[in-house]
């Protein structure tokens, strides 16, 4: 063989080899983003936050500008997305624009010059000031290969959207479609689930009118020191249901003894002790799983004593879980400060004076510790839950940076500085609704 014709060979060997080695590069890198968005969203089930993570990776993955996911809702016959880069909520007929065309279609858009496009709306650029170049639109479907929701990726770095762009993205939306519609399925029956939880606790309401709204101030209440104490999320959920259900076992409770307006004997207040008992026994017939086990245990020991003079099961001390000595905070402070047509509130620093005083007795120091640092625009918003129409966003925004111990000391102070007096003036007003309503 001659010397020219082994170069040439050895030039094709070097040509092929270079040609599979950017393959399987590609495929390589391919392969990773597809591992990273499975591992990103596996265990993503709230719908806002999994549609930021695909855009976010879909925008990345494909060198883009920009990605929506919008997702299909057939009764409405509308595409929506609620969340998108550089974009609030977004909302429109199913079967218009270019995610209209391919939610309606099927067919993959990959548009090099979006202007040039007679179906791109120009319109939308105006409105948002920003200027669409290119564009590819994809659509994505169940295992039923229905059509759930478009991707739309715009403006790649370098050049137009390739074919391997649309093999990407191809992928990427078969797993997106199936976590999409178990985070759907979530909702759903979290929703299910909540209206569950809210029908039981209205049920209390209607038993006993003197307290209406309190199982929903305790929720509230509970999960804004829960949040202070950087509890996680998923605790806080579990907390919120244990909190709407702590008093459920006053069904069981006599109404006589239940509305009763005056003082009661030792055998009323003997049976009215009973309700956590009975709200532990009752919630324990439910059948709750993972996490939510926990529910009729932290619901039911909301009267247990840090020193162990609580009840019904007389814990004392960690033996009390942790949701329970934040609900027990929240339980008394509610009923020192809730309105009843037999009187005012209790005087403000009087209540946080019984807080303290029962700090490592009655109550875990650390959850009134906690609670010492909700912010006023909290509070006060919980405080009239149930007039929170007639409330003053001014306001509100004036006494956001305050919490309860800093109120506490400028309500103290003689010589109160302006913003100090502005701040306990307003908390004042609406805690003493020294206001039209």
């Amino acid at each position: 063989m001659k010397v020219h014709e082994q170069l040439e060979i050895q030039s094709f060997d070097q040509s092929q080899i270079t040609t599979k080695l950017k393959f399987y590069q590609e495929e390589h890198r391919r392969l990773t983003v597809l591992f990273n968005i499975t591992r990103n969203i596996s265990t993503e089930l709230k719908i806002d936050k999994l549609l930021l993570i695909l855009m976010d990776e879909v925008k990345k993955a494909l060198k883009a500008d920009r990605c929506t996911v919008f997702l299909l809702n057939r009764d409405k016959l509308e595409l929506w997305s609620k969340v998108a880069h550089g974009e609030r909520e977004i909302r429109f007929p199913s079967h218009l624009g270019i995610a209209g065309y391919v939610a309606t279609t099927g067919d993959v858009l990959n548009i090099p010059d979006a202007y040039a496009d007679p179906r791109f709306n120009r319109e939308i650029d105006k409105k948002t000031g920003y200027h669409t170049k290119n564009m590819l639109t994809f659509p994505m479907r169940n295992k039923l290969g229905d059509i759930i929701g478009v991707f739309q990726v715009l403006n790649k770095y370098e050049g137009s959207f390739t074919h391997d762009d649309e093999q990407l993205l191809d992928a990427i939306s078969v797993i997106s479609a199936t976590q999409i519609e178990n985070a759907q399925l979530y909702e759903e029956q979290k929703t299910t689930f909540d209206s569950f939880i809210e029908t039981l606790a209205s049920t209390i309401d209607a038993r006993d009118p003197l307290t209406a709204g309190h199982s929903h101030r305790i929720a509230l209440y509970a999960d804004a020191i829960a949040e202070v104490m950087n509890m996680s999320p998923r605790k806080r959920d579990v907390l919120r249901y244990a909190a709407l259900l702590h008093d459920y076992g006053k069904i069981a409770i006599r109404e006589a003894v239940l509305t009763k307006n005056g003082r009661l004997t030792v055998e009323e207040y003997a049976h009215i002790q009973e309700h956590p008992a009975y709200t532990k026994s009752i919630l324990e017939r439910i059948n709750f799983h993972g996490d939510y086990r926990s529910i009729p245990v932290i619901a039911g020991a909301h009267h247990e004593k840090i020193d162990g003079t609580g009840y019904p099961e007389g814990m004392k001390g960690e033996e009390i879980p942790l949701e329970s000595r934040i609900l027990a905070v929240a339980d008394v402070f509610d009923a020192l400060t809730s309105v009843r047509h037999y009187r005012d509130r209790m005087d403000f620093e009087r209540v946080l004076s019984i807080l303290d005083r029962d700090a490592g007795t009655h109550f875990d120091t650390d959850c009134v510790n906690a609670f010492k640092k909700l912010k006023l625009d909290v509070l006060i918003k919980i405080l009239e839950y149930d007039v929170h129409q007639l409330l003053d966003p001014k306001e509100l925004k004036q006494v956001a940076n305050y919490n309860v111990r800093q109120l506490l000391q400028a309500r103290a102070s003689e010589e109160k500085n302006g913003e100090e007096k502005i701040i306990a003036d307003i908390f004042e007003k609406y805690y003493n609704k020294k206001y039209s309503h």
